[in-house]
Parts: C-alpha cells; sequence; structure tokens
C-alpha cells in the first residue's frame, strides 16, 4: 500500500507528482514519480478508483501550440477573432500578442488524459461526459508558441450499473514558464468494463 499524504488534491499544486515514501524507490534510491510508480505496483483500476479520490493521478507530457493551430482552431470553431488570429492587429491590444483559444486549451483534455497514462486498466471505450466546471485562469499569449501541459487529479468516482463508472479528474493546466495555473476544469469520463 502506498502512502499517498503527500499526493493530495488538486491543490497540492506541486510540478511533478512524486512518491516520497520508501516504496517511492527504486532499488538504487532514485525517486520515481508516482504515475509511473504506481504502474509498476498499484494500477489504476475502476475497481479501486475510489481509494485515488483526491489524489494527483499524473502529469501529462507537453503539447506545444503555436499561431498556426490557434489560427486553424479558430477556423474550425468559426471565431476566428483578430486577438486570436492576427498577430499584427494583437500587437497593439492589452496583452501584446494574439491568445489562445481557452476552448482551445479545453479541448486537449482528453489528450491529456490519455497521454497521462491513466486510462484504468480495466475500463475501455470511454465516453466524453463533460464537464462540471471550467475557468479560463489567465490568457495566454502565443508569441513563437506555448508549451501546456495538466496536472490531474481524481475527484469524484460514481458507480454505474452494469460495472460502468463516471470518473471526474481535476485538470489544471500549466503553461511552461507561467508561475500560475492557466485553466481549471473538471472533466467527466464515463467508462465502460473490460
Amino acid at each position: 500500500m502506498i502512502d499517498r499524504t503527500e499526493t493530495k488534491l488538486c491543490a497540492a499544486r506541486t510540478p511533478l507528482n512524486l512518491a516520497v515514501t520508501s516504496q517511492g524507490y527504486n532499488g538504487l534510491g532514485v525517486l520515481i514519480p508516482t504515475r509511473e510508480y504506481m504502474a509498476m505496483s498499484n494500477p489504476f483500476l475502476l475497481s479501486t478508483a475510489e481509494t485515488h479520490i483526491g489524489e494527483k493521478l499524473g502529469v501529462s507530457d507537453w503539447v506545444f501550440i503555436d499561431q498556426v493551430q490557434v489560427n486553424v482552431f479558430g477556423e474550425v470553431t468559426r471565431w476566428r477573432t483578430p486577438g486570436h488570429c492576427d498577430p499584427e492587429y494583437a500587437k497593439s491590444g492589452p496583452y501584446g500578442g494574439t491568445l489562445i483559444h481557452g476552448f482551445h486549451m479545453v479541448s486537449l483534455l482528453s489528450h491529456f488524459y490519455r497521454d497521462s497514462d491513466l486510462w484504468p486498466e480495466d475500463g475501455k471505450n470511454p465516453l466524453n461526459y463533460g464537464l462540471d466546471k471550467v475557468r479560463v485562469l489567465r490568457p495566454v499569449v502565443i508569441g513563437d508558441g506555448v508549451k501546456l501541459r495538466s496536472h490531474i487529479s481524481l475527484l469524484e468516482v460514481t458507480p454505474k450499473s452494469n460495472g460502468e463508472t463516471l470518473l471526474k479528474t481535476c485538470h489544471e493546466i500549466e503553461v511552461e514558464g507561467v508561475e500560475d495555473r492557466v485553466l481549471y476544469a473538471e472533466y467527466l469520463t464515463y467508462w465502460f468494463p473490460k
């Protein structure tokens, strides 16, 4: 059993969630990131997900977003506004450059979740069930491009019929070089048992 007292809640805001117990060290005394340690000793399962409520489960890899991607997102969503898609116009605006769309960051939640290797080993065919709370906490200027990643915690587990499960995860989006989180989202996924 892992002592997870140091890995509680979304509000922990550590740059990388590390297991700090003796079980979190490899045989050479090197600290192992929690998601790697969990995968080795205690895989994330729907059947035991309730034991992980309030825990930081992992951190996704970085995703690079540049102006081209922001422009494509603007075209696809029909929200191609100058503040997002016209660098020359945005230079004289309040932020000094174009901003990534808040919904662009939200649209990456599924990718961040899967990228973090947090899919329950006993679950399959997850469905996006929606969002409970989303807040864009600060504007993100694109400039020459930005790197984003998500810090993910488990907030709720709701058993459904036939072994199906609804998971609510907390995603706090980080931008490389920015001190505070830029987006907070509570993301719901509906899982089917394997």
